[in-house]
């Protein structure tokens, strides 16, 4: 499976604006995009170039991207679904991008990133109803419960992680149980909790064109 594995600031660099990536990391201030205001491959110091619509309708799809970690033509398949979908084309696609199993177990503070979240994905430390689930991009339902592989909890980072929960505020769509270190999806996702930094109506209207 394809991923992006260069410098996630200069991610934040390119859309000009904090985009979290690293979790926690992010607040100190050697933070790339503290100290160096300017995009990747400028010089610096001179006065920003000014976006067209469609450039700044690129940028908003490209940070939507960045925020939950998928490649462009996966990403073009959640906004073809979006668009086959009844309702709001742009609630929709970021329903879906926030029902991936990766960004679940980021949302319950399991992991302090989504990149984070999807190695673990991928490593075997979770279950969805049970079940053994190894693929970040998994759809979850209303009703789903994800929870630790019981072999995972005799590793050494579960039990500093049972210590520090919850790390962060849970979205009203997901139950935590902080006992069994499980989390449950009591609903859809609204538009209150979804990332409220991201304008979908931009990217709709990209892919409109």
């Amino acid at each position: 499976m394809g991923r992006y594995t260069g410098p996630v600031c200069r991610l934040c660099r390119q859309v000009t604006e904090k985009l979290f990536l690293k979790g926690e990391r992010c607040f100190s201030p050697r933070c790339a995009v503290e100290r160096r205001r300017s995009t990747p491959g400028s010089r610096g110091g001179g006065r920003p170039r000014r976006l067209s619509d469609h450039g700044i309708q690129l940028r908003e799809k490209q940070k939507a991207r960045y925020i939950y970690g998928v490649l462009e033509r996966q990403f073009r398949n959640y906004m073809d679904q979006a668009f086959r979908s009844p309702g709001v084309t742009g609630e929709y696609l970021l329903q879906m991008l926030e029902r991936r199993l990766d960004n679940a177990v980021f949302r319950l503070g399991f992991a302090e990133s989504r990149n984070q979240a999807r190695q673990l994905v991928q490593h075997g430390h979770f279950q969805v109803n049970g079940r053994n689930t190894d693929i970040p991009s998994y759809i979850l339902k209303q009703g789903d419960t994800i929870g630790w592989k019981p072999s995972r909890k005799e590793k050494d980072f579960y039990k500093a992680l049972v210590e520090d929960i919850p790390r962060r505020p849970v979205p009203e769509w997901l139950q935590l149980d902080t006992e069994a270190m499980s989390g449950t999806v009591t609903s859809l996702p609204s538009g209150e909790d979804v990332m409220a930094t991201i304008q979908a109506r931009l990217i709709v209207e990209y892919y409109s064109r």
